[in-house]
C-alpha cells in the first residue's frame, strides 16, 4: 500500500521538529553566558561547590535566565540546602512554567524530603510539558524516581 507523499512529509517535519532535552534546557536562543557554561561543566564534573560559584555569577549578569536558576537550584540540592534549592526552582518556572528540567528536579527535591504527593505533582506538571502525548526524558526519569521512593517505603 503506497503512502501519500503528504503523509510522508508530515512524518518528516514531525521527527524532524522533535526537541530534544538540551532545547528545552534553554530558555532563549541566545548564548549562554561563560560563567554559566562553566557551572554546567562543573555539574557534569559533580563539583557543586565550583558550580554554585559559576552559577551565582550567572544569575548576576541574567537573573530572567530559568536555566540558571534550574541549575542553580540543582546544585544547592546536591550540597543538601533544600530551602535555597527550592527557591530556584521556584523561580525558574515562574520565569518559565513549562521548563522540564525544574518540574523534573523540583520532583526529586520532594521525593528527598518525603514529599511524595507534590513530587506526584510535577510528574502530573511534565506529563503537560512534555511534547509527545507526555512522554519526554525528564518524565521517565521522574517517573522512575517515584517508583524507587514507592518501593523503598513499602
Amino acid at each position: 500500500m503506497a503512502r501519500s507523499p503528504y503523509f510522508i512529509a508530515f512524518l518528516f517535519l514531525l521527527f524532524a521538529a522533535a526537541p530534544s532535552r538540551a532545547d528545552f534546557d534553554k530558555s532563549s536562543d541566545k548564548p549562554k553566558s561563560p560563567e554559566y557554561e562553566a557551572g554546567r561543566k562543573a555539574v557534569e564534573a559533580k563539583d557543586f561547590k565550583a558550580a554554585l560559584g559559576h552559577l551565582k555569577q550567572a544569575v548576576q549578569k541574567t537573573p530572567d535566565d530559568a536555566d540558571v536558576q534550574n541549575l542553580l537550584g540543582y546544585s544547592y540540592r546536591k550540597l543538601g540546602d533544600y530551602d535555597h534549592a527550592l527557591e530556584h526552582y521556584r523561580t525558574a518556572l515562574k520565569l518559565d512554567p513549562g521548563h522540564r528540567g525544574a518540574h523534573e528536579y523540583l520532583g526529586e527535591l520532594y521525593l528527598e524530603t518525603d514529599r511524595l504527593a507534590d513530587a506526584e505533582k510535577e510528574l502530573q506538571a511534565l506529563s503537560k510539558a512534555c511534547p509527545w502525548f507526555g512522554k519526554c526524558e525528564e518524565y521517565e526519569d521522574l517517573k522512575g524516581e517515584i517508583a524507587k521512593y514507592k518501593a523503598k517505603k513499602k
